[in-house]
């Protein structure tokens, strides 16, 4: 048995792809030869018109720019910080702190004039019997009923005169007038002194001044 190289047998399927590639191309709907696209035809002389002028009016300035570009570049960049800068301080700028500082501010407040009249008059019949302690403690007592039923949510039933004082949500005034009142009161319940007029009086201002607006009457 002789073997040689001219007389090896086609690779399997050879047959096959070959049957199918006559196949194809004698397939007339696939394209197979070169398409020789047709000329386009030239625009209208109104288009090109159009064209030479765009490029004749522009040119000049794309070419300025081309020769600024390394100068204008960094103009760009500035004019962009600028605007950044700009934008942050009308954003979070002095005015953005007022406007911050005055929405943490609690709002003005004061009891009804009527009720700190009436107050008034009740703790001023004591304090002229010489019960200044009776009568200072009645400011206070009632100050905070006051300051209940107007911000339920500041009073609790273990609050202590001390921490109403320093309460940073309630107005200043308010928080001043009660820190008067609540300290002689102090005094009185945990020194075991008997308050003196000038306590009670003081007390009495500090009330009647922020209660009745700076209009307080005379004991």
């Amino acid at each position: 048995m002789t073997t040689g190289q001219g007389n090896a047998a086609p690779p399997a399927g050879a047959d096959d792809f070959a049957r199918a590639w006559r196949k194809l191309r004698a397939d007339d709907d696939i394209q197979f030869e070169t398409v020789t696209m047709p000329e386009a035809e030239p625009p209208p002389d109104w288009v090109q018109d159009l064209l030479n002028w765009l490029e004749k009016t522009f040119a000049p300035v794309a070419n300025a720019l081309v020769e600024i570009w390394p100068v204008l570049k960094w103009v760009l960049i500035a004019l962009a910080v600028l605007a950044v800068i700009y934008f942050l301080i009308r954003t979070f700028g002095p005015d953005f702190m007022r406007k911050k500082s005055k929405a943490e501010q609690p709002d003005e407040w004061a009891p009804p004039e009527h009720e700190a009249l009436a107050l008034l008059e009740e703790a001023d019949r004591l304090a002229a019997a010489g019960e200044y302690d009776e009568a200072t403690h009645l400011l206070l007592k009632r100050s905070v009923g006051q300051i209940a039923a107007a911000r339920p949510d500041l009073v609790e039933p273990s609050s202590t005169a001390r921490e109403l004082a320093s309460e940073p949500r309630l107005p200043d005034a308010a928080r001043t007038a009660f820190a008067l009142i609540a300290a002689p009161v102090e005094r009185s319940l945990f020194a075991l002194r008997k308050l003196e007029e000038t306590d009670w009086q003081a007390a009495r201002t500090a009330y009647a001044d922020f209660a009745l607006a700076q209009k307080a009457i005379a004991a």
